[in-house]
């Protein structure tokens, strides 16, 4: 009988199961711990999972690890346990979601080491330098001897100013043993932060605070506080009581524009502490640097997006997911993971508290509160005491517009910045204008490769597609009739032109996808909103969610009816989110703010109940209307998506897999579709897609766990591309 220790390896591949290797010669791997494996032709970086005695895989077939790249498991076993039930819910190939879990450079086989390269003198180096060894080799010699003067080492930048060919005279000296190079970790690099004052809490924080500072083992907290009424003041707290028990905190944000100004005032607020940053925007180094402070121990506070989630905590104290509602939270491609539901599974593994906060909680998360799952803690009342804006609509069909502006919104604009308020245009579309319709054959300009329509973008001279990313340029007249083509509709870059025509006097600054591109744009666009100087902030979502503007008195809402008529169940309350979102910069710091809202549907029963009795009111309505209707949160729900380069491929795939899923046993699960996606065509291929539904989540999860083994074997599978989504976001 064999001895030897089979390790099941977690690969990067879209495989449901992990690879089964024979241990190395030598000390055996540890759960944790990244293996360098060969894989098909090649090599490849996996995790190990498990080691264990025996495999299905016949012996002579097992081939060996080639070496651990680790002297110790990077990832705990606890988050090991996180992975593997992430892999197992979403549905999803375990390697992936392990990639998923690890900084770039770490899935790329970096040894892991982070900080400034530095190369300092060995005791053999000393030695050689008393004995003058290097007399025949003068660069050696200089640098051996800048080396001994140094205090802990020199780096690249040092090195290069004793001499331009350093390098080939530094491998020499190491390979001698008389220097060696090591990474030293030089901290952070944001400078001193003057400390917070720190400001009375209003009785409903007080009690939130003593709340969440009181609770034992785990414990979900809804915290639902109105824009302006200081959510982030409560998370300050309850985080400073974990600095003081020696704890970890792992703050979430939806988007990267968010991690800016709330760092800001995390590092004013705990000057001394280890505070570091996980987003998309940083370099590979800076991330893998990030994210082994937390994983050290020495970073204490870790504010991060999305992936962020995965990061591993040593000392786990506290987790609050700001914005909770935020749909950013949902991985839409890949792994479709939602980091807000895993940082609640993560804090109920590790028995701690989890603060989820919202002006507009998302209705899961009230139906969680109604079922006693979670605890809902209230901050009803603005601090500072400012009152709440004054809305008006301003009704389409009765003021005429130019550019995207009516008089009653021009006026108002022109009222608050002589007042000296800073004002806020919202508009939810980049881009000069949605289309180029042509005035002779009323056709419009489409994406070739979407069903969509193509965006004009005045500056560029270009057409774009902001589904596929295709561009071109923008023809002088239609290539159909010769008629002359006309600009229709409004987006953020005409606005902007708009604006700034109208108030030549007052500096504008645009935020939204097209403006921040370049690396550091959003911070320095968000220092310009905040500060002041620029008195017209016009953009986005990216600009609506979640800052603090104390100066803004006015927010102009230009089109309020995207998302009326919604075809998606959601559409409601993604609407009601953003309304209440965007009006809520409104009048902070004891400043009265108003919000004016264009419309072409001013009676609308959703506007008016938004604006007559609020947010509660809205979610009370919309769970009754789920709850009738079975949609989530009274149900759970999967989507399998298939895409081909033509329609019939998808259809066919999607039949074949309805009719395996019926033969697989289906009581309790509703399967509805196939159907054609609602954006049918998208970059050039035809998208389909199969809903399954289920009253209990148990039941769901049984029956995708059988089906998608038959699935994965249809004939059709290996021809297509196909994904399954667990608790999808977005039903398009």
């Amino acid at each position: 009988m064999s001895t030897e220790r089979i390790l099941r390896v977690a690969i990067d591949a879209p495989v449901m199961d992990a690879f089964d290797y024979l241990a190395p010669q030598g000390p055996c791997p540890q759960p944790g711990q990244r293996v360098l494996v060969p894989f098909r032709r090649g090599q490849r970086v996996g995790v190990v999972l498990e080691v264990v005695g025996e495999s299905a895989v016949p012996g002579e077939r097992l081939r060996r690890v080639l070496s651990t790249l680790d002297p110790e498991p990077l990832l705990d076993d606890k988050l090991l346990l996180l992975l593997a039930w992430a892999a197992g819910y979403y549905q999803h190939p375990p390697g992936e979601v392990c990639a998923a879990a690890l900084p770039r450079l770490l899935r790329q086989g970096h040894h892991g080491a982070t900080g400034t390269l530095v190369w300092a003198i060995t005791p053999a180096g000393h030695a050689a330098l008393q004995a003058g060894e290097l007399a025949r080799a003068p660069v050696q010699a200089r640098l051996l001897d800048a080396l001994a003067g140094s205090d802990g080492g020199l780096d690249a930048t040092a090195l290069l100013a004793l001499a331009s060919r350093w390098r080939p005279a530094m491998r020499e000296l190491e390979r001698r043993g008389l220097a060696q190079r090591r990474h030293v970790d030089l901290g952070e690099s944001a400078g001193a932060a003057m400390p917070e004052a720190l400001p009375t809490p209003t009785p409903a924080q007080a009690e939130a605070i003593a709340a969440i500072d009181g609770s034992s083992g785990f414990q979900p907290f809804l915290l639902q506080g109105v824009t302006g009424s200081g959510k982030t003041e409560v998370y300050l707290r309850c985080i400073a009581t974990m600095q003081a028990a020696r704890r970890q905190s792992l703050v979430l944000v939806p988007e990267i524009g968010l991690t800016p100004q709330l760092l800001a005032r995390f590092r004013r607020r705990f000057p001394d502490a280890g505070i570091v940053c996980l987003h998309s925007g940083l370099g590979d180094l800076q991330r893998l640097e990030a994210w082994q402070r937390a994983r050290d121990g020495r970073a204490s506070i870790i504010i991060g997006t999305r992936s962020a989630v995965f990061v591993p905590l040593p000392q786990p104290g506290l987790i609050v997911v700001d914005e909770e509602h935020d749909g950013s939270f949902k991985q839409q491609d890949g792994f479709r993971y939602s980091a807000r539901d895993i940082a609640v599974w993560r804090a109920h593994q590790l028995g701690m508290a989890v603060v989820l906060g919202s002006a507009t909680p998302s209705l899961e998360s009230l139906a969680n509160v109604e079922a006693g799952r979670y605890r809902r803690l209230r901050l009803p009342e603005r601090t500072a005491g400012a009152r709440h804006p004054g809305v008006q609509l301003v009704d389409l069909r009765r003021h005429l517009v130019h550019d995207g502006l009516t008089q009653p919104l021009i006026d108002a604009i022109d009222r608050h910045l002589q007042d000296a308020g800073q004002v806020l245009i919202y508009l939810n579309r980049r881009g000069y204008a949605p289309t180029l319709m042509c005035t002779g054959c009323g056709q419009s300009l489409e994406c070739r490769r979407c069903d969509a329509r193509m965006v004009l973008h005045w500056r560029e001279a270009r057409l774009s597609c902001h589904h596929c990313g295709a561009s071109r340029a923008v023809p002088e007249r239609c290539a159909t009739c010769g008629g002359e083509l006309h600009a229709v509709g409004q987006g953020t870059e005409r606005l902007e032109a708009a604006l700034m025509r109208l108030f030549p006097g007052y500096p504008l600054v645009r935020i939204d996808r097209d403006t921040t591109r370049a690396r550091g744009e959003v911070e320095r666009r968000l220092e310009e909103a905040a500060s002041g100087r620029a008195r017209i902030l016009l953009g986005t979502q990216m600009l609506a969610k979640g800052h603090d503007f104390p100066d803004v008195t006015l927010v102009g809402i230009i089109d309020a009816d995207q998302g009326l008529f919604g075809t998606d169940f959601r559409a409601g309350e993604r609407l009601a989110q953003t309304f209440v979102q965007v009006a809520g910069r409104a009048g902070r710091a004891g400043k009265p703010g108003e919000v004016y809202i264009q419309t072409l549907f001013p009676e609308h029963p959703l506007l008016q109940a938004l604006i007559r009795e609020g947010y509660d009111s809205f979610a009370e309505a919309a769970l009754a209307e789920r709850r009738a209707a079975g949609w989530p949160p009274f149900s759970h729900l999967a989507m399998l998506r298939a895409e081909a380069p033509s329609r019939a491929p998808a259809l066919d795939f999607l039949g074949q897999a309805r009719a395996a899923g019926e033969a697989c046993g289906t009581a309790g699960i509703r399967l509805l579709g196939p159907a054609p996606a609602p954006m049918e065509r998208r970059a050039g291929r035809y998208r389909a897609q199969l809903l399954v539904e289920a009253g209990n989540r148990g039941r769901l999860q049984r029956f995708l766990a059988a089906w998608r083994s038959e699935v994965a074997v249809l004939p059709a599978a290996a021809r297509i591309r196909w994904s399954l989504d667990v608790d999808p976001l977005e039903l398009f």
